[in-house]
């Protein structure tokens, strides 16, 4: 069904977008807020790192992109704790203005070409060879590095506040923790992951446009939804896994959408419906449980009677 490109361009993609997954798994599943500035985040992420590697400087464009990506959720933060924005609306507000931003770091032009531009993925290709799953090895060490960085700091005091006061932020405060600045923390680093993931993708595939981030939230929640749905039982260390898990199946099942030449103008509804179907599935197990059981029910009545 899949040829060894397919199989290996969607194990190379699932890696790249997994920073996505595991960014909202940080935002929307611990800290409980709705972060919408993801698209421009990851736009982000793409345009100063393809600046920086047109510069000459591909590895200093990841860690620029990370610096990005967090001075973006600071923003966001700023928005939602010190000035009373909603946090749906802080990030509809980062975002519209990353719009510019975006802009303006790839010199006020809508794409950023790198055909003949060193990157990562070319020093890696020069260092194993064109037969050697360079790309694959890139894209998986970056994500399993980020996702081991990130459950060990989850597991350090900070980690737990930040868990704490995704939970119970009334209890956090009582406890004399600044669920201000722990929220500014935790959005700083999801967005940092989200731009590391748009760099990566960026020099993956030799150019960065300013619409790349369009449905990145989508996206995101499908990867992570399909994980969680799957995979999500265990600890923390389980659910980190099954947000990359979920990024590598989507992208599995995007490959065999287009290989059932489904147009590409549909995978953006694709994906939502993916979305709603996951986030719906224990509405629709528990409903359907119901109906069985008032099936029984009835057919012992009539059976009674």
């Amino acid at each position: 069904m899949f040829t060894a490109a397919t199989v290996f361009s969607a194990l190379e993609l699932g890696f790249i977008y997994a920073l996505v997954a595991m960014a909202l798994f940080l935002s929307f599943r611990i800290l409980n807020i709705a972060d919408m500035s993801t698209d421009g985040t990851f736009t982000l992420g793409c345009a100063v790192s393809a600046t920086a590697a047109v510069a000459g400087h591909p590895v200093l464009g990841l860690f620029l992109a990370i610096a990005a990506g967090a001075a973006s959720g600071f923003v966001t933060a700023t928005l939602q704790t010190r000035l009373g924005v909603p946090s749906i609306l802080a990030g509809i507000i980062t975002n519209t203005g990353l719009y510019t931003v975006n802009l303006a770091v790839m010199g006020f032009s809508s794409n950023v070409p790198m055909l003949k531009t060193q990157t990562i993925f070319t020093m890696a290709q020069a260092l194993f060879g064109d037969v050697f799953p360079y790309k694959l090895l890139v894209a998986a060490v970056i994500t399993v590095v980020v996702c081991l960085l990130l459950i060990l700091f989850l597991g350090t005091r900070m980690g737990l506040s930040i868990r704490a006061t995704g939970d119970n932020p009334d209890m956090v405060r009582a406890s004399s923790i600044n669920t201000a600045f722990t929220i500014t923390i935790g959005l700083c680093i999801s967005n940092a992951m989200t731009s590391l993931s748009g760099a990566v993708l960026a020099q993956y595939q030799k150019s960065a446009d300013i619409n790349l981030g369009t449905g990145m939230v989508v996206i995101g929640l499908a990867s992570l939804i399909i994980g969680e749905t799957l995979f999500g039982r265990g600890g923390m260390w389980a659910k980190a896994a099954a947000a990359v898990a979920g990024s590598v199946i989507y992208r599995f099942i995007i490959a065999l959408a287009l290989r059932a030449n489904v147009p590409s103008e549909c995978l953006k509804l694709i994906s939502a419906v993916i979305v709603a179907l996951a986030i719906a599935a224990p509405t629709i197990r528990s409903r359907a449980a119901f109906r069985r059981r008032r099936s029984q029910a009835e057919k012992e009545g009539a059976r009674r009677a």
